[in-house]
């Protein structure tokens, strides 16, 4: 129950309201760097990217109800929605129900191999000889899942589930051939192939998993993998094929994608949308006093000896009303998935967040490193990706260049490290260029403000631009690389301060394939990803940006 409690606390509206889009164009002038200033000034690269990132409306809007203001505007959400919150046995009377327990436990372990040897016998004698798994399973083979389906219902039995509270029935296949869910444990999974049998989209890593892949493909599942856009449309038309032809079960779906502790809902992926058939959302509960059993930062072994040390472990399964597309307007998937959201929210009486699988990455790769609190590297990676357009494995690039920086036991680097990391000395120039990231005037930076600060210059429109021409002004013999003489005399006209051993090291950093020289290539690449570098360079003649 502490997990609600503190939800309830927040003060953050479920969904915000909608705000009118705003449009910037700066893609069409041609900005001349000499002449738009007074004599005897110029404007460098820098500069004319931070000007247009000032011109661009704080706040501008995604599409269909979700408000894309600046993630330096919105505090990060005081709560690790991925985190259990009973990692550690506390209290006299935890420790001696284990103790008691333990006996009942070995009686559990052993009904649960029974169950799951048999499910897997039966699985396997539903599948033998079954070559046509694009078509839905013949009935015989069906009714012999069954014996594999009360197999399930004996494993959450022996997980402490002896009865599930449920609330609502689910609705007609035809009136809502796709269900979606808040996933909180492995134990939805189970309880939902045992209640509907459906068809369920999972990671294709599951396939290898033993005895748990053959089954789930008695399910007919559609594998994704989230990382590759033609696996994610590949799934997309497969869950409209399947929600469309009644021959097949429900499609049920997870839409967020992985894991939480069920303190927060966080952001819906679409794949659930697309299609725009009407889907019935269901909102799942575990309510806890001593044993939290969402599978957040805590191995399946100790979960799995948790529950089978346990009385009894609770679970509520509430099925909400179907909620179909809007038939007055063309509704975007977002939207859709936007109220679909606020609908299961609501039951559960828990804030929405844009976290997503891409933070839970975030903070494994922190606890990685051994940071404490990990949960301060986390960024609510979905509203960067609409803000952006930058994806999961971009944000856990820049985590990597930012743990190369060495932040402190709280998440912070220092302006030296900052520096030292980029091969930089301070001067008045490097000043300038973090001051551009600390936004708070600490002396110190966020991986949020980080990542923000580097994702606001990589994406304006001046920024490829500005980088050809920087490297077309100092490639004087248009030889296409960039000579360390001239890349040290390039850097002086902004910073005078820099030593040879400065520029030397520098130049190393650009040279990307290492080959002794600075190509265009390494150029662009190098700037690609530490884009506040972009500042070392003094005034350009001439911008062009299409």
């Amino acid at each position: 129950m502490e997990g609600y409690d503190r939800a309830r606390e927040l003060s953050a509206p479920l969904l915000p309201e909608p705000v009118d889009d705003v449009i910037l164009d700066i893609g069409a002038a041609t900005v001349n760097c000499e002449s738009d200033r007074s004599a005897g000034e110029t404007t460098s690269p820098f500069e004319f990217l931070l000007g247009s990132i000032a011109a661009t409306p704080a706040t501008t809007t995604g599409t269909a109800g979700f408000s894309h203001s600046s993630p330096l505007s919105h505090p990060p959400i005081p709560l690790d929605p991925f985190a259990n919150r009973t990692v550690r046995i506390e209290g006299l009377y935890e420790w001696a129900k284990i103790v008691v327990c333990i006996p009942l436990a070995i009686v559990r372990l052993v009904f649960f191999g029974l169950a799951l040897a048999v499910g897997f016998l039966a699985t396997k004698t539903a599948l033998q000889g079954w070559e046509d798994k694009q078509n839905p399973m013949p009935r015989w083979r069906c009714r012999v899942m069954w014996i594999t389906r009360f197999c399930s219902r004996v494993i959450l039995f022996c997980f402490g589930y002896h009865w599930i509270r449920r609330k609502g029935k689910p609705a007609p296949r035809e009136l809502a051939p796709i269900i979606v869910c808040n996933h909180v444990s492995y134990i939805e999974p189970i309880y939902f192939f045992y209640e509907l049998f459906p068809t369920t989209v999972a990671s294709e890593s599951h396939d290898g998993i033993p005895f748990v892949g053959t089954i789930i493909r008695a399910m007919q599942v559609i594998y994704v993998n989230r990382f590759s856009a033609a696996s994610r449309k590949h799934a997309v038309n497969e869950i409209k094929r399947k929600a469309s032809c009644d021959g097949f079960p429900r499609v049920l779906l997870f839409p967020e994608g992985t894991t939480t502790n069920g303190s927060a809902l966080i952001y819906f992926q679409l794949g659930a949308f697309i299609p725009g058939y009407p889907i019935q959302p269901v909102a799942v509960r575990y309510p806890f006093v001593h044993f939290d059993q969402s599978w957040g930062n805590i191995s399946l072994t100790k979960l799995m000896f948790r529950m089978f040390t346990q009385f009894h472990n609770f679970m509520e399964v509430e099925y909400l009303p179907v909620i179909s597309p809007l038939e007055n307007k063309k509704e975007s998937p977002i939207h859709f998935a936007a109220r679909t959201s606020h609908a299961i929210a609501s039951a559960l009486n828990v804030v929405q967040t844009f976290h997503s699988y891409g933070d839970l990455l975030l903070l494994l790769k922190a606890s990685e490193q051994g940071y404490e609190k990990a949960s301060a590297f986390m960024v609510e990676v979905a509203r960067f990706d609409h803000l952006f357009s930058i994806n999961t494995l971009e944000v856990v690039e820049f985590l990597e260049r930012f743990m190369e920086m060495k932040p402190d036991c709280s998440g912070r680097v220092q302006m030296y490290n900052f520096l030292n990391s980029l091969r930089l000395k301070h001067s008045p120039l490097t000043e300038k260029v973090f001051a551009f990231l600390d936004v708070e005037q600490r002396g110190s930076i966020t991986f949020r403000q980080f990542l923000y600060g580097s994702a606001c210059i990589l994406r304006q429109p001046a920024f490829r631009p500005a980088c050809e021409v920087i490297f077309d002004n100092y490639d004087h013999n248009g030889e296409g690389y960039i000579s360390e003489p001239q890349f040290g005399n390039a850097l002086r006209c902004g910073d005078p301060y820099l030593s040879e051993k400065n520029v030397h090291e520098l130049y190393a950093l650009f040279d990307v394939d290492k080959d002794g020289v600075v190509g265009s290539n390494d150029f662009m690449i190098c700037l690609q990803k530490n884009p506040v570098l972009i500042g070392l360079f003094p005034s350009c003649t001439r911008i062009e940006t299409v």
